[in-house]
């Protein structure tokens, strides 16, 4: 099945309930979903070699456009190659439209019909980010998925502030769409909007289905409404979306939110949440979350994680891991990062063939008892 556009693709494979197994295929190679996007915000997984990335498992990465537009600057980016030259990631790299880091980071934004005047929160000097300058900048970036630029809609929000910012979102949809440069294998995506109430869902997944896009992604989620509310969201979200097309949930998660928006559906994720927790000391397991920097781990001579195959899990043990973040060295935000990273990897990769097998009820409720154990003496 051959989405909207010119050589962009995603092929569903497998279906077991609302879970879906399939391929994107881009310019730069095929991603296997349901996958996780490690986040590179500045041309870099932070703390992470490219080839180090790639030896988790991963097959895309997540730029930013906010961040790479001010510095080292899109043009410059643009003349030196293109970003997968610029970083050495020959993978296929989505970035988002910088929508989000304007309204969180910028300075004295000023928001209107054109687009978001703001100060960069760098040097403070004054910007203006419109959906046709996003589109120029992840062209620049040769970016072989574009975010279509929307206004994040803020949590809490009344309904006419949802109403207003998905309608907003919507007329800079069609500009977006408008004026993205089709390539073969490069594809633009709509982001649906809406807050936490489905008929705003409904109408803006109606608006970008009429416009036509390679994929949708559910923006305005994981922004504090909490998981419950968030998979209520998605349960009636995930099926206005076309099922030929690949489904995006933004900026999430931690591993059970990513189990779950799977099971309804949801193929693509992105969140900082494992390399940051990575750097300060934070390692996600079967068994739950651990924080390395406790004492009790000072004498521990057991892996993370028995079950995992990163480098941290298999050459060095939580006393080890323990030691490096007391005497902060940067060795140990280098392997909890890998370690987080891959165990997001395992999770995808066990999903995937969840999936295939016609058990995902099965591996989720498996799932979900495992972390409950907690970080018990067997790991």
């Amino acid at each position: 099945m051959t989405a909207f556009g010119t050589g962009f693709g995603f092929t569903l494979l497998a279906e077991d309930g609302r879970a879906r197994r399939g391929e994107v295929q881009t310019a730069h190679g095929t991603v296997q979903t349901p996958a996780f996007m490690p986040v590179g915000t500045a041309a870099t997984v932070k703390a992470m070699m490219p080839e180090s990335v790639a030896a988790t498992g991963a097959e895309i990465l997540l730029g930013n456009t906010y961040h790479l537009m001010l510095r080292p600057g899109a043009e410059r980016v643009g003349r030196l190659g293109g970003l997968h030259r610029f970083m050495h990631w020959d993978k296929p790299i989505l970035t988002d439209s910088g929508g989000f880091q304007v309204m969180s980071l910028a300075k004295l934004r000023t928001m209107s019909e054109e687009g978001v005047r703001f100060q960069s929160h760098l040097d403070g000097s004054t910007h203006l980010l419109t959906p046709e300058r996003s589109m120029e900048i992840q062209y620049l970036l040769d970016s072989d998925i574009t975010m279509s630029f929307d206004e994040c809609t803020p949590f809490p929000a009344t309904e006419v502030q949802a109403e207003q910012s998905m309608r907003l979102s919507m007329r800079w949809a069609q500009r977006s769409r408008n004026a993205f440069t089709d390539r073969p294998g490069y594809g633009l995506f709509g982001i649906v909007q809406g807050g936490i109430y489905q008929t705003f869902r409904a109408e803006s997944a109606d608006t970008l289905r009429r416009i036509g896009f390679d994929g949708y992604a559910i923006g305005g989620l994981a922004v504090g409404e909490g998981q419950s509310e968030m998979f209520r969201v998605l349960d009636f979200t995930t099926p206005m979306l076309p099922r030929a097309q690949p489904r995006y949930l933004m900026g999430v998660g931690k591993p059970a939110d990513l189990v779950g928006a799977v099971l309804r559906g949801v193929d693509m994720f992105d969140c900082v949440m494992p390399t940051r927790s990575g750097r300060t000391g934070q390692g996600f397991t079967r068994r739950g979350p651990v924080n390395i920097r406790n004492a009790r781990h000072l004498d521990d001579p057991r892996p993370l994680d028995a079950a995992c195959q990163c480098p941290a899990c298999r050459n060095y043990s939580r006393a080890y891991l323990h030691h490096l973040f007391r005497a902060e060295e940067v060795l140990g935000l280098m392997l909890l990062t890998w370690h987080n990273l891959y165990y997001y990897q395992d999770v995808m990769r066990e999903l995937r063939v969840a999936i295939s097998e016609g058990r995902v009820e099965k591996y989720a409720a498996s799932f979900e008892a495992e972390q409950a154990l907690g970080d018990i003496e067997e790991i």
